[in-house]
């Protein structure tokens, strides 16, 4: 069984255990049965007013339907539910670090450098200081410029604070076929890879047409970088001490952090899957991105491992649903 049958397979039966009725795609036709009838069915909350202002404005249409056609989001298998019924539960949390926990992203940020046993005998010490994150938003279908007046980059999930943390959901995507390559523009303005050799490299590779990647987005996801990197501005260097020796100038990453959250599956397109997000995540990294990526199993089992008292209900939605 391939990634795509093996994710709508499993959604189909949890539709069915719930009594869910699905529906085609296309309204009054014959197609495979994979939409609720009803939005509130697709999401362990219905979408909040901020929220649903947030996808209608968004490029991704994910609300509206056109008569014929159900609204993507009604799918059982819509990347945009699944990162709703995971993300929409903590907008009204204080306190989110079991999200960030769970997801492997940073939970505190250095704040200094201590130096202990100055001027002793024996060597000085030095010691990172840190302090717990704030945040105060998480926003969905979040658009950041990238050329005046054209399609601005769309970012599924965002969590605003002392760090910005972009995050691009992907559930039956990968297994459903291969994806477009980056458009020509974007190869041709040189000035939007500043500071990105390593990148512009793999958009000259896969402009105009992808050859590369077959489960993996990667024309979607430097699109990503670029909006985040226009907005968020350029990496910044300070001067270090190394063990009391001379300085030097050490260059630190962008203050964003892009996070692939995939639904993983068995068997070869899982395995194939997982290394093309690698091989990607290298060349990122090797130019100061900070490119996180980890399974959606994963976060709902470390939610449920770690955070279940007082989130009894949703950690058992997510685990029912999607483990």
């Amino acid at each position: 069984m391939n990634g795509e049958d093996f994710i709508e397979l499993k959604q189909q039966n949890w539709a069915k255990r719930k009594g869910i009725e699905l529906m085609p795609g296309t309204i009054g036709s014959d197609g495979k049965k994979m939409y609720v009838n009803n939005l509130d069915q697709n999401l362990f909350e219905p979408l909040t007013e901020d929220n649903i202002a947030g996808f209608e404005q968004g490029k991704g249409k994910e609300l509206q339907g056109n008569g014929k056609e159900r609204p993507k989001m009604q799918a059982v298998y819509s990347s945009s539910a699944i990162v709703v019924n995971l993300f929409q539960y903590w907008q009204k949390k204080e306190d989110l670090y079991p999200l960030l926990r769970a997801c492997k992203l940073p939970v505190a940020s250095r704040v200094g450098t201590e130096y202990k046993n100055i001027g002793s005998k024996t060597d000085s010490t030095i010691v990172e200081t840190s302090k717990p994150l704030s945040f105060d938003a998480i926003t969905f279908e979040e658009q950041f410029k990238i050329f005046p007046n054209r399609n601005p980059a769309n970012i599924d999930a965002v969590i605003h604070g002392d760090y910005i943390f972009a995050i691009e959901s992907k559930f039956r995507e990968p297994y459903s076929g291969k994806h477009d390559g980056l458009k020509l523009r974007y190869k041709e303005d040189v000035s939007l890879w500043e500071n990105l050799p390593n990148l512009y490299e793999l958009a000259k590779e896969i402009s105009p047409y992808n050859n590369k990647f077959r489960y993996l987005d990667a024309a979607q996801l430097l699109k990503h970088i670029l909006g985040l990197k226009k907005k968020y501005g350029k990496p910044y260097s300070t001067l270090q001490t190394s063990s009391g020796r001379a300085l030097k100038v050490v260059t630190k990453p962008y203050e964003f952090y892009l996070m692939y959250l995939w639904y993983d599956v068995l068997g070869e397109d899982g395995f194939k899957h997982r290394e093309e997000i690698e091989q990607f995540a290298k060349i990122a990294e090797a130019d100061g991105i900070r490119f996180k990526h980890i399974t959606y199993q994963e976060v709902i089992t470390n939610l449920s491992k770690d955070f279940y008292e007082g989130n009894e209900a949703y950690c058992d939605y997510l685990t029912e649903r999607y483990l």
